[in-house]
């Protein structure tokens, strides 16, 4: 179980100081597949990377399966069993892609295993396995292999940060159809950060983050309508 207690994050910028989480408290039981939604600015990656131990709180508290990792480095963390898929991943020229597949596992992974979390996301190991995670490859290919190694390490609480940004529609279905799975199969906890449809529809829970807090929360079935609602009603003073 994840509890996130009264989370407080600040930064000063040209307009001075400014409020990003702002007494933020979420629990996560074990197995949910959680999205968290929203406006622009409203603190959801944020919120993604303070679990994660990205950024250095200014106040709050964050228990996973019962121990304080507040104080713990991203290491301890990702040893803890808590793995992150970034919005914009990091290149590596000079690895591989089998490379970061094998040190995300922790131990050299045969062809077959390669080859069945890429196919995952939606890539053919022929063509990616021995590429190196530079410049030639576009922004939806890095962000599918980020994915795979997210999978590799086999983490109990997964946390992706739209995981859907820059990847093309048929490598998008893919990724849904593997989140789906990956919930059914196993016992990990999923956090997604998402403003899509159909990854919203695969949650068990939707979080509505908006102003740094949480404004809404609640089962699928309950949430799902509130957001069309609010998304059409907000579409029509627009136009």
């Amino acid at each position: 179980m994840l509890e996130i207690k009264n989370l407080a994050f600040t930064v000063e910028d040209e307009k001075g100081r400014q409020t990003i989480l702002d007494d933020l408290s979420l629990t996560v039981p074990t197995g949910r597949l959680v999205v968290v939604t929203g406006p622009n600015g409203g603190g959801k990656t944020t919120l993604a990377k303070a679990i994660m131990g990205l950024i250095p709180l200014n106040g709050g508290q964050i228990l996973y399966n019962g121990t304080d990792i507040t104080g713990m480095t991203i290491t301890e963390r990702a040893r803890a069993g808590i793995g992150y898929g970034f919005q914009q991943p990091p290149r590596f020229k000079g690895i591989r892609v089998r490379d970061l597949l094998d040190l995300a596992a922790g131990r050299k992974l045969n062809h077959g295993e390669c080859c069945t979390y890429l196919t995952e996301v939606g890539l053919c190991a022929k063509d990616y396995l021995d590429r190196e995670v530079d410049t030639s490859l576009s922004g939806g290919e890095v962000k599918r292999i980020e994915i795979a190694t997210v999978l590799a390490r086999g983490c109990e609480l997964m946390i992706f940060d739209e995981p859907e940004a820059g990847i093309d529609l048929w490598s998008f279905s893919r990724l849904t159809e593997t989140f789906q799975a990956l919930h059914k199969k196993s016992d990990a906890t999923l956090i997604i950060i998402s403003h899509q449809e159909r990854i919203i529809q695969l949650a068990d829970e939707i979080v509505l983050v908006a102003d740094g807090k949480v404004q809404q929360k609640g089962p699928k079935e309950e949430m799902f309508p509130k957001i069309i609602g609010a998304a059409v009603t907000s579409c029509s003073r627009m136009s």
